[in-house]
């Protein structure tokens, strides 16, 4: 490709053609059957080509399609297994990998960002990219200056005018893609995803909250911040720093492994709202890994929130509530902060009984992070039949708390893919204390 498709038409012909792929195959799978064809053999087979097709698609248009499959790629661990398996590989791949923009165009873009001199800054430029995201891709150079490797993000042409128009089409299209992914709801992933995608498109945003992070977590001995060396409006440069991605964990780290990744991860969300008043708001396996000496590795700030509170003290105070079983005040406060819709006519006892179980992880000195006990979640609340999927439809979720609630449920959904062993109590009490204490203040 020498461009990211930019036309509207093009783009929204190409992501039509996921939903209309998926009936075609099911059809053709239905006449099989007829003549004879093993059922789950043939299931198997669809579901694989369906998979193969979102990657190829999704990868290749990039902007907001790609960066709605990263996003999809969190949740798969509270998907059934019978659905999620075959999607599974073709999510990962979106969370690191696309196909590549041509060099002529990298060439254009730093051309545009640093002048015709670009290649002066450098010792090397390794042409071929180190890796893909969804508005951009990283090469691997040597900084003139001092002799050190750096990543260099180069920002993809077109890639605003592409983000605006795919948003607008899965905006559109959500209840048709809704048969990619079942037992997930999409249209409130894409309304969220439209309002942070617009941060990202300037990379001296990103530069600037990275270089804040890396000033909070300067050697520190759990986490690694790369620091920046530049940036433009349409590129950045960091140090490089080399580190096992997390889904190379998830695919095949060993026990010990997979528990030291996932409390890694729990440390960084869990502390930074409070230490750096930040939030990294982008959480998919493709933005961590884990360095050698054991810090996690992070990766990618174009998606950021500011908490000058740091964590908010009505969720804070929310959680307290319900793992100390005070039905009233869990009440009470969840109505006056707006997390009960206006007239709803739900019991105290009703709402501790569904939010107790999410706490769960919180309520012992460590917790097995399972895809089984999130996809156990998911069926409780999303089976429109049960009686906890009326009480979710009494609640609500007050625009202030939506950020915080997905990068929270994000972050639990890669602790689940890693299957990972988690002092969750222990990490959050270091940082919202008042969680714990029984006599503490609360709002």
């Amino acid at each position: 490709m020498s461009d990211i498709p930019r036309r509207t038409a093009s783009r929204t012909a190409k992501l039509a053609g996921l939903p209309l792929g998926v009936a075609g195959r099911a059809a053709a799978g239905f006449g099989r059957r007829l003549t004879g064809g093993d059922r789950d053999e043939i299931a198997a087979q669809l579901a694989a080509k369906s998979a193969e097709q979102l990657f190829e698609v999704l990868g290749e248009l990039k902007g907001g399609a790609m960066k709605f499959g990263q996003a999809l790629s969190v949740f798969e661990a509270a998907v059934p297994d019978e659905y999620a398996e075959p999607y599974r590989e073709a999510l990962t791949k979106l969370q690191s990998a696309a196909p590549p923009m041509p060099m002529a165009d990298v060439d254009y873009m730093l051309t545009q960002q640093f002048g015709r001199s670009w290649r002066s800054r450098f010792a090397d430029f390794d042409e071929t990219p180190a890796a893909s995201a969804s508005i951009g891709q990283v090469h691997r150079a040597v900084w003139k200056r001092d002799g050190r490797e750096v990543a260099v993000k180069v920002q993809y042409p077109g890639a605003e005018e592409a983000l605006r128009s795919d948003l607008r089409q899965l905006g559109r299209m959500s209840r048709i893609l809704q048969p990619l992914v079942p037992g997930m709801e999409i249209r409130p992933l894409v309304a969220e995803l439209k309002d942070r995608m617009e941060e990202e498109l300037d990379y001296r945003d990103e530069a600037a909250y990275q270089r804040e992070f890396a000033a909070f977590y300067e050697d520190d001995p759990d986490v690694k911040i790369p620091r920046v060396v530049g940036s433009a409006p349409k590129a950045v440069i960091t140090e490089w720093v080399q580190g096992r991605p997390l889904a190379s964990i998830i695919r095949d780290g060993t026990r010990e492994e997979r528990d030291h990744a996932g409390n890694q991860l729990a440390r960084f969300h869990y502390s930074a709202p409070d230490r750096a008043h930040l939030l990294h708001a982008d959480p998919h396996p493709g933005n961590f890994g884990i360095l050698d000496d054991g810090r996690l590795l992070v990766l990618d700030f174009g998606a950021v929130a500011r908490m000058p509170d740091g964590m908010p003290p009505e969720l804070v105070t929310m959680t307290k509530y319900a793992l100390e079983g005070r039905s009233g005040d869990l009440m009470a406060l969840m109505r006056s902060a707006g997390f009960v819709r206006d007239g709803a006519r739900i019991e105290s006892e009703q709402i501790l009984g569904y939010l107790a179980p999410f706490t769960e992880p919180l309520g012992s000195e460590e917790f097995h992070f399972s895809r089984r006990w999130i996809q156990k979640q998911a069926e409780r609340v999303g089976d429109l039949r049960s009686p906890e999927a009326a009480i979710g439809r009494s609640l609500n979720l007050p625009p202030r708390f939506l950020l915080v609630h997905r990068v929270t449920m994000g972050t639990v959904g890669i602790l689940c893919q890693l299957d990972s062993h988690v002092r969750l109590r222990e990490i959050v009490a270091e940082w919202q204390p008042e969680m714990f204490e029984p006599d503490a203040p609360t709002g």
